[in-house]
């Protein structure tokens, strides 16, 4: 198949190209992001290969099926900025890559988290500095706190099996209240407001949907015990930004680690050290010294980039070639 690979940086040509040698797809790599503007780029080809920030709207896919483009072959697990129904009505199959390195994910949440309660990030540049002093850096001991998921599929597990690692005491709030996968770890499913109320540490990882959308507005931030720490590697648009605001500067919240932001579309994943930053949402979050980001770095890793390659090949041989297409998207009911 003829595949235009979109928003594309190095790595992804490395990882996809390296795979591609077990396919043999013909390959066109473009830095562009795939939205309505850029979509007549999809001319000629059978599959385009979006990422998180392409917008891939219903007006997009009307221009994606009038080019005879017949599969969206997403490099994610997330597929929040494809419409889905949109696709279905006009005959393309969207696929996704459903778990790309679960471990690699996790491990990023406790390089966060750690960076946060031990302070690692303003004793480095202290010491880059001269400056040996201790002065502000007491932090807490992770072993016997609480952490709390929400979400319990294979990157909320996977963040559970670390955090057992620590001695953390382990709670999930899960759409499947029963989730034998926490009990086995021995953690306990909860509900909701149980988790924020006893959650020392929360870790996001739940999809980007309607119902989840702003899921920690102000009232669920306000509901969390005080003092406690966020980490999010999941969707940016779980967390609403005004109201991590206020929740930081009241000291209801004692940090915050985010790999992800609602608003990183052409920001995240690009240099601009030599512009002014934009977003002032994004500019404030930054002068916090309780606050962490990251730009969606959490699936990069070499083991993660080699699946994440695989599996989006392998989808388009599943299509091209008539098989089972086990990682669709399906439209909802």
């Amino acid at each position: 198949m003829r595949i235009a690979v979109f928003d594309s940086k190095r790595y992804d040509r490395a990882g996809l190209t390296k795979a591609n040698a077990a396919f043999g797809h013909k390959l066109e790599f473009f830095e562009d992001r795939l939205n309505r503007s850029t979509v007549p780029l999809a001319a000629g080809f059978d599959a385009v290969c979006p990422f998180v920030n392409d917008r891939v709207d219903a007006a997009t896919i009307e221009e994606l099926a009038r080019l005879g483009v017949k599969l969206i072959t997403l490099r994610s697990a997330g597929f929040n900025s494809v419409d889905i129904n949109a696709a279905a009505q006009h005959g393309i199959k969207v696929m996704r890559v459903p778990a790309y390195s679960p471990e690699g994910v996790a491990e990023h949440v406790f390089a966060l988290l750690l960076t946060l309660v031990r302070r690692t990030h303003r004793a480095y540049t202290r010491v880059r500095d001269g400056n040996f002093s201790l002065e502000g850096l007491v932090g807490f001991n992770l072993n016997g706190r609480t952490f709390g998921v929400v979400g319990a599929g294979k990157i909320g597990i996977a963040t559970l099996r670390i955090a057992k690692g620590f001695g953390m005491k382990l709670i999930a709030y899960d759409r499947t209240p029963d989730n034998h996968y926490v009990t086995d770890l021995g953690g306990e499913n909860v509900s909701f407001d149980e988790l924020l109320q006893r959650a020392d540490i929360i870790s996001l990882h739940t999809p980007l949907t309607q119902e989840t959308h702003h899921l920690f507005g102000a009232d669920v931030l306000f509901r969390m015990k005080r003092g406690a720490v966020i980490i999010n590697t999941s969707r940016g648009g779980l967390i609403d930004t005004e109201a991590l605001l206020v929740a930081l500067k009241s000291g209801q919240l004692g940090g915050v680690g985010l790999d992800v932001y609602e608003h990183e579309e052409g920001v995240f994943f690009e240099d601009l050290s030599f512009a002014a930053l934009q977003d002032d949402l994004l500019a404030r979050l930054t002068t916090f010294p309780n606050v962490i980001i990251t730009s969606h770095q959490g699936f990069l890793t070499d083991e993660a980039l080699s699946n994440i390659g695989h599996t989006v090949l392998a989808n388009a041989t599943a299509f091209e070639r008539g098989e089972p297409l086990v990682n669709e998207v399906l439209p909802s009911a």
